[in-house]
């Protein structure tokens, strides 16, 4: 059996279209087999709800009187990036404030600006003959300002590997606190609700691909930065970090309940950002991705005590195992946990799945797929006359 975006879209626009969380076709595959479930089902919702720390938000300020050529911008005492036009700023997720506090920076500014609460700005300019104003400080709003989005360059990993210590020391990592000898293990992915781990090709997801974003419509807008495809699979699924996307999407509709800022101790800032992606059920082997289970998906474990680039898997896991709240390790039992939460993303694919059905929200056809085959390169130390060759 085979479907197109568009016969399902006129099921959608009729109020016959049958929608399902990844949860539920779990189940119902595991009940009524998959042909049987492909000719039932014609949407299967995702969601994942977790740190993206390559995320970021355009904001423009509107012109002052007299205007101003915006170089230096502060928000709530976090740097943003002035080298734009006179008052487009871009505040990356991760920045930290400037004001001596660790645990405050750009994640903090967003998600305070999307909960509709008051931030300081302050610039500064050299001046110049058509934007002759030095410097201003000033309270904007998600309200005051004309374009408000957010874009970020990396969300949505597909997959991520399994974070442990073998080392004598405590780390404090992007992925949360990581005890001494292996006592604990981290992870960062819904499983089997997680939108690239559903359809690992992307046969359904590319440029200009409608998705849930921060409790607004959003859009893919590129693949995101380090996408590759070079790594092991499993049941026809990523069993690593593979691909990523670039996402767009409008503040001025989003809710707090979906965009969550987020400090790591002793490590940084990063934001929780709610992701849910609808994908077509064009055919089986769509369905078939769709209904593994996390028993079904697995992740690397990756020693952090190893400080490089190169760290080699330790052993593979599933996420049911992960889930489940220990893990076996070399022999060693290890606590684990999640930093991605599951109970959100759960709700994310809910409520996409309510949007759906309501005739809220239909598919997209994206207008170019993401490359086939990507492999990224790493940064070494090299002369002039080395990359001049």
């Amino acid at each position: 059996m085979k479907r197109t975006v568009e016969e399902i879209n006129a099921r959608i626009k009729k109020g016959d279209a049958v929608v399902m969380t990844a949860e539920e076709v779990v189940d119902l595959v595991r009940k009524d087999g998959l042909k049987k479930a492909t000719e039932q089902v014609d949407v299967v919702t995702t969601g994942t709800f977790g740190a993206m720390c390559s995320s970021g938000a355009f904001i423009n300020f509107g012109h002052s009187e007299p205007p101003i050529k915006m170089s230096k911008v502060m928000l709530n005492d976090v740097p943003a990036y002035g080298g734009l036009a006179a008052v487009d700023a871009y505040i990356g997720a991760t920045e930290e404030s400037c004001n001596g506090r660790p645990d405050y920076g750009g994640a903090h500014v967003i998600e305070e600006l999307i909960a509709g609460k008051p931030v300081k700005l302050k610039a500064s300019s050299r001046g110049t003959d058509c934007y002759p104003r030095k410097d201003i400080e000033t309270y904007i709003t998600l309200d005051t300002v004309n374009q408000a989005y957010l874009f970020n360059p990396r969300n949505m990993y597909q997959n991520y590997a399994v974070a442990t210590n073998s080392g004598e020391r405590t780390l404090y990592t992007y992925m949360g606190k990581l005890l001494p000898n292996m006592k604990n293990a981290t992870y960062s992915s819904s499983g089997q609700l997680s939108p690239l781990l559903k359809d690992p090709n992307l046969r359904t997801i590319g440029i200009g691909t409608r998705i849930f974003l921060g409790g607004a419509q959003g859009y893919v807008s590129w693949e995101g930065t380090q996408y590759k495809t070079n790594v092991p699979l499993r049941n026809g699924v990523p069993a690593a970090s593979a691909r990523t996307l670039a996402v767009i999407g409008d503040m001025k509709a989003m809710s707090p309940d979906y965009i969550r800022a987020l400090y790591m101790n002793k490590y940084g800032i990063s934001l929780a950002v709610g992701i849910g992606v609808p994908i077509p059920v064009l055919d089986e082997d769509i369905m078939r991705t769709c209904a593994l289970s996390d028993e079904e998906l697995f992740a690397p474990v990756v020693d952090y005590a190893l400080q490089s680039r190169n760290r080699k898997p330790i052993q593979e896991t599933n996420y049911a195992e992960l889930r489940s709240g220990t893990l076996t390790i070399k022999g060693k039992k290890a606590k684990t946990s999640s930093l991605s939460s599951y109970f959100k993303a759960r709700q994310i694919a809910k409520e996409l799945k309510r949007q759906v059905e309501e005739k809220e929200f239909y598919l997209s056809q994206y207008v170019q797929s993401m490359p086939a085959e990507r492999a990224i390169r790493p940064l070494d130390v090299h002369s002039r006359e080395e990359v001049e060759k």
